[in-house]
């Protein structure tokens, strides 16, 4: 067959990141203090973008000069078009967002749009309004972004290494997945078959054990990579509730090994950290400073602002910008002005769109947690992030971006927005309660025990159906052990020495 040069032509989709939807999406996902620290940057880099006061005179309505030609797509619209793309990785050195040269320098955008429920929500606050709050923050270096320096090596191409930093976004705290990987691959339009891929990609990454969907797949994972998963490991980990239980005889019936083997497996497995991300998880003491700030109006409604004590105000300087244009004949110096112009227009506007995204993203969660800010965690209701978002009219995953690292103050305390977000159960009026109203509940129930009439799983159980919460005597367990309360037994000896 002869050899020869011919042309062809092919189809083919990827998944590409542009730089400008790179910079809304980490935008989107950054704390006010991070945002505050890209403005000093974007003010020194470049000359068109100034702090100050907005003013009609000045400015358009989004601090943006009346003659500055405006951009094709807006922040929210490149949002949009990622259809759950995944974060780009922060500047881990300076707590800063990386720049590109395509998007040009940050800048904080002026005054959100209003979200509204129950009253008209404000778009800025005063420091009166902020107490002294003494909670953590973020640790220096997170599970995320240490995985994500991670996975480019990782994945066998950048369509595994794209699907697997969605993943990475999806992990708790502890490092594992709860999401169902076949709703991830719907939402991502990929198959099951890459999704499990690039999963198999993300549990490789240090620390071992990350990526698992339960604590058998963490510690398995983490036996193989010791080397250790044999198949009288495997039967062990498979038999965890054994392990609980102390059923010793029976394990090692199961496992096939003699009393020194399985002391051996056994120290083996409590080696294994059950939950691999709390190593960068944990977080040093320091003030958290309150991205959103929640009022009663007192007409049965709230007010819902933006803590906009951090993010000054920034306009495009209108006559310097026609000062340098009319200054400068080189073309060269044109080109560069205009690149200025242009990506200082659009950052304001992807800036401003940030804000608005975050106040409607709030005023969403206050709708549905109404009874916690009113009455405090029992009326914590489950809420997803699915949920929030089909109200809002966005996507899954960019909900997920906007409640990252942000904190709601309000008269009970400050929380993150991702602390809103619970699991729940079944209760008789329909409407479901909490994990953490059920935990509350709990605490509530074994706090007033009476040294004598102690209270068991089953008879919490009981009590709590009889208040309308349909739970199994496990799942009540659970979540006793969740909130560090000590079974029947324990409890009974911890009260009575209380008494002596």
């Amino acid at each position: 067959m002869a050899l020869g040069p011919r042309l062809d032509l092919r189809q083919s989709q990827s998944l590409v990141m542009t730089p400008q939807l790179q910079q809304a999406i980490k935008l989107l996902a950054a704390s006010n203090l991070e945002i505050e620290t890209f403005i000093s940057d974007a003010l020194e880099a470049n000359p068109l973008l100034e702090a100050g006061v907005l003013s009609t005179e000045d400015s358009g309505p989004s601090g943006e000069s009346d003659d500055i030609p405006r951009e094709e797509f807006t922040a929210d619209q490149l949002i949009g078009q990622a259809q759950g793309e995944s974060e780009a990785p922060l500047d881990l050195d300076t707590g800063a967002l990386d720049r590109d040269r395509d998007t040009g320098d940050g800048a904080s955008g002026p005054a959100a749009g209003d979200a509204e429920w129950g009253a008209a929500a404000s778009s800025g606050g005063g420091s009166d309004l902020l107490p002294d709050l003494e909670q953590t923050s973020a640790a220096q270096i997170t599970l995320a972004e240490h995985l994500n320096e991670q996975i480019g090596a990782a994945a066998k191409d950048e369509r595994e290494a794209f699907i697997a930093r969605h993943l990475i976004g999806l992990l708790d705290e502890a490092g594992y997945l709860s999401f169902d990987l076949r709703d991830v691959a719907y939402d991502l339009g990929v198959e099951l078959s890459d999704a499990e891929g690039a999963l198999k990609a993300v549990q490789t990454l240090d620390p071992s054990g990350v990526g698992a969907r339960s604590l058998s797949e963490c510690l398995a994972i983490q036996a193989r990579e010791a080397d250790r998963y044999d198949p009288c490991m495997a039967q062990l980990i498979d038999h965890l509730e054994w392990v609980a239980r102390g059923e010793i005889a029976r394990l090692k019936r199961v496992c096939g090994v003699d009393e020194e083997d399985f002391a051996d497996m056994l120290a083996e497995l409590r080696g294994y950290d059950p939950k691999p991300g709390l190593a960068y998880g944990a977080s040093t003491a320091s003030a958290v400073v309150p991205d959103i700030l929640l009022s009663d109006n007192g007409e049965g409604g709230w007010d819902v602002a933006l803590n906009e004590e951090t993010l000054p105000r920034l306009i495009v300087n209108r006559s310097y910008f026609v000062e340098l244009r009319d200054g400068a004949p080189d073309p060269d110096a044109q080109s560069w002005l205009k690149e200025k112009l242009a990506d200082a227009h659009w950052l304001i506007r992807a800036l401003d769109q940030r804000q608005k995204t975050i106040l409607k993203t709030a005023a969403e969660i206050v709708k549905k947690q109404e009874g916690f800010f009113r009455n405090g965690v029992s009326e914590l209701r489950p809420l997803t992030l699915r949920e929030v978002a089909e109200e809002i009219d966005m996507h899954e995953s960019t909900v997920s971006r906007v409640t990252s690292n942000k904190f709601l103050h309000c008269e009970r305390g400050c929380f993150e927005l991702k602390y809103f977000f619970t699991s729940g159960v079944s209760s008789s009026d329909g409407e479901g309660a909490s994990s953490e109203a059920i935990k509350a509940r709990i605490k509530a129930l074994t706090d007033a025990e009476e040294p004598k009439k102690i209270l068991s799983d089953q008879k919490l159980a009981d009590l709590l159906k009889e208040e309308g919460f349909d739970l199994a005597r496990r799942t009540v367990a659970k979540y006793r052990e969740a909130i560090g309360i000590g079974s029947s037994a324990e409890r009974r000896r911890q009260k009575k020495l209380a008494n002596l």
